[in-house]
């Protein structure tokens, strides 16, 4: 089906473009303190409410986490300002000509900075950018509806190529939201049977990520899959989206993992490189499906506005 040049798909909205530059200078700060702030003396121990001890990071932005949360928020602020940042800029540029191709690659980016900065506001120990994360996380929540809102559903499916991913891309969907149910369902059932509080949980008060995953990203991606075989436009939205959280989300964990490493965190080999080889294929996976997206989809915008 050839795309009707003077039938666009998205319908550009500025708003979307102010907020994208709000994220992009908001999120580069941030990112750049969380990573070359640091002031304090390093580890320290601490002893929790119930009664456990943990080690705090004790250095720079993150100084209030403990050694394991702090370490993988600069893995997470690396990933932001390396490859966050300069993606939602282009996407944002090509969205702004009109592109189906630029706003698809912006709902992805602008999910995973939505994402990222929910955990930042609602899971990491307060700091002097809590302000930041929440003004993140509202800029990001907005573009992302205002982005999604702007493309028109109706005519999509006329961008679309005959050789369009569909059985394939649903599938792992589906695989995605049952890894993700099993990551985090089954230690948190089995706490609830021991009447412990999970093993992660430490100094904080609840599993911020846990509660994120469970709650939006797993129905979002059986609802996805299922939207996908149905030919259902807005299931290509839907997985725009999460793939391109998973295709970060891969970088984040596995750089993550190194700076825990480095700060001291004692894993075994196995937890060094299980999540950083299943991180990695799920995000290359994802990679390869938003890859193939973009290249059975034709723009036929209505040309830079």
């Amino acid at each position: 089906m050839r795309a009707d040049p003077g039938n666009p798909a998205v319908k550009t909205s500025s708003a979307v473009l102010w907020l994208s530059a709000l994220i992009v200078v908001l999120a580069s700060v941030s990112a750049g303190l969380g990573l070359f702030w640091q002031e304090g003396k390093g580890p320290l121990t601490f002893t929790t409410l119930r009664g456990h001890t943990v080690q705090m990071y004790g250095r720079g932005l993150y100084r209030h986490d403990t050694l394991f949360i702090g370490a993988g928020n600069k893995g997470v602020a690396t990933v932001v300002l390396v490859l966050g940042v300069p993606l939602l800029i282009l996407s944002a540029l090509l969205y702004r000509r009109g592109s189906l191709r630029g706003a698809l690659l912006l709902l992805g980016t602008l999910a995973y900075f939505l994402y990222v900065h929910a955990s930042m506001a609602l899971g990491t120990a307060y700091n002097p950018l809590f302000l930041s994360y929440v003004s993140l996380l509202s800029a990001s929540l907005f573009a992302f509806m205002l982005a999604f809102a702007s493309i028109d559903r109706q005519v999509m499916p006329s961008h679309f190529t005959p050789h369009l991913p569909r059985r394939g891309l649903a599938f792992f969907m589906f695989a995605c939201g049952l890894v993700t149910l099993g990551v985090w369902l089954g230690p948190l059932l089995v706490s609830l049977l021991q009447g412990q509080p999970p093993k992660l949980l430490d100094s904080y008060t609840t599993m911020v990520t846990e509660a994120l995953d469970l709650a939006i990203i797993t129905p979002a991606t059986f609802l996805s899959g299922g939207l996908l075989l149905r030919r259902a436009p807005l299931g290509y939205l839907m997985a725009c989206s999460l793939l391109g959280v998973l295709v970060l989300l891969g970088p984040g964990v596995a750089v993550g993992t190194v700076n825990q490493v480095l700060a001291g965190v004692p894993f075994t080999p196995r937890e060094i490189v299980g999540p950083i080889s299943g991180f990695s294929a799920l995000s290359l996976a994802a990679l390869g499906f938003l890859a193939a997206i973009l290249r059975h989809v034709s723009d036929g915008g209505a040309g830079p506005r």
